[in-house]
């Protein structure tokens, strides 16, 4: 490539540092854009330096080079450029948006009020900075409400009660982590963060944060009964950040659409990572991020057959406790539909689960909690979408067995 080919990357998460240091590794220039002020960082694992137990500087990112310390305000497509905010432009032979999501805040009474920046004591918990935050706002009898109990409201109540706080979760829907568990898993979630001290709350909703002198006070359910709290993180999921390409008219429906070449609507524009949507799915996980950038750094590097043709996540979640670590991995589908078959099996006293779903003969989804020695085995015959030996012996091995994987 000649230097006006150079590949811009927009954001340094985890899929613009992936893709930046493979393009790198090809011999392919390359410009790596970031607007936070530290390092590239692992943003999975936020809630291990909240709990206390990594520093920031353990969760760094290797990075092919230290990042461009910018905010990119605009691409102007038709010259191949795009400005910064200190007024810096850059020259793009191909742009790839790398922008990650961004947390969603509810529309809340109180949240507000006073301008667009959060109340004291209420906080988002997507970036290093809002880690770091709440890392100096905790303390051993702080009262803390997590709003949202998916996978992001879990990991931050576990990390939360770690550090001494007296944690209550206030989760809108029937069950924790109901997007990606089944009921059996979600209790056993429930039960282990119970067994910490936390205290869970669902089938609620959040109405109102209030606050005395400008910090948070209370959180106000929807039933009129009060929380008392010096500390609020919203866990309420993230949204593809789509601005910048909203503002270039790119096509841009839940993310950013891109083809098998993760191309966008303009030829000269890629994205990769939780800003982009493939095949009608955004999928926001770390798997699917890191395969997207690996399948555009063959593509800009040469590789005429590169193609990202979809990823079949696992989500896998590890709580780390006092006593020992609650591990959970749940991937497909783990609710069945009529004329599927389940197997399952569950141990309260051990707090153990393994369930899959089969749907002619193929194995479409599974979860399990605790003891995951299966879990590597179960997941490559869902991968390969292999028809199941009729019999059954080798599936029940697996759910009765801890080896395996």
């Amino acid at each position: 490539m000649t230097w006006n080919e150079r590949v811009v990357v927009i954001g340094s998460g985890l899929a613009g540092v992936r893709l930046a240091r493979r393009l790198g590794e090809l011999g392919t220039p390359v410009t790596l854009i970031g607007e936070e002020r530290h390092p590239p960082y692992n943003r999975v694992l936020l809630a291990e330096v909240l709990a206390g137990r990594y520093g920031p500087e353990v969760i760094a990112l290797p990075a092919p080079a230290e990042p461009t310390r910018a905010r990119v305000t605009g691409i102007d497509r038709a010259a191949r450029t795009v400005t910064c905010a200190d007024g810096t432009v850059l020259a793009y032979g191909r742009l790839v948006l790398a922008t990650g999501s961004n947390p969603v805040l509810p529309p809340l009474r109180g949240l507000f009020t006073t301008g667009p920046e959060l109340p004291e004591g209420v906080h988002a918990f997507r970036t290093l900075d809002d880690c770091l935050r709440l890392a100096e706002a905790v303390r051993p009898g702080v009262r803390a409400v997590v709003i949202g109990g998916g996978l992001l409201g879990v990991s931050a109540a576990r990390a939360l009660a770690a550090r001494g706080a007296r944690v209550v979760v206030a989760q809108q829907s029937e069950r924790l982590m109901e997007r990606r568990l089944d009921p059996a898993a979600s209790m056993l979630v429930e039960r282990y963060l119970t067994g910490l001290g936390v205290e869970v709350h669902t089938e609620c909703r959040v109405r109102d944060v209030r606050g005395v002198a400008g910090a948070v006070r209370s959180v106000e359910l929807a039933d009129g009964y009060a929380l008392d709290a010096d500390l609020v993180v919203l866990a309420c999921g993230v949204r593809p950040r789509t601005g910048l390409a909203q503002a270039a008219g790119l096509d841009v429906r839940k993310g950013v659409v891109v083809d098998d070449e993760l191309r966008t609507s303009d030829p000269h524009i890629h994205a990769v990572g939780d800003c982009a949507q493939h095949a009608g799915t955004v999928y926001g996980l770390a798997a699917p991020a890191l395969e997207q950038a690996d399948a555009l750094a063959a593509l800009l590097a040469g590789d005429p057959t590169a193609r990202y043709t979809g990823t079949r996540s696992l989500t896998r979640l590890t709580l780390t406790g006092p006593d020992s670590p609650f591990d959970l991995a749940a991937f497909g589908e783990t609710e069945a539909l009529p004329g599927d078959d389940v197997v399952q099996l569950t141990d309260a006293t051990r707090g153990t689960h393994r369930k899959v779903v089969v749907r002619d003969d193929r194995l479409v989804g599974g979860v399990l909690v605790g003891e995951l020695g299966t879990v590597g085995a179960l997941a490559r015959a869902w991968e390969g979408a292999e028809p199941l030996p009729s019999d059954g012996g080798p599936l029940l091995h697996l759910l009765t067995h801890d080896g395996g994987s």
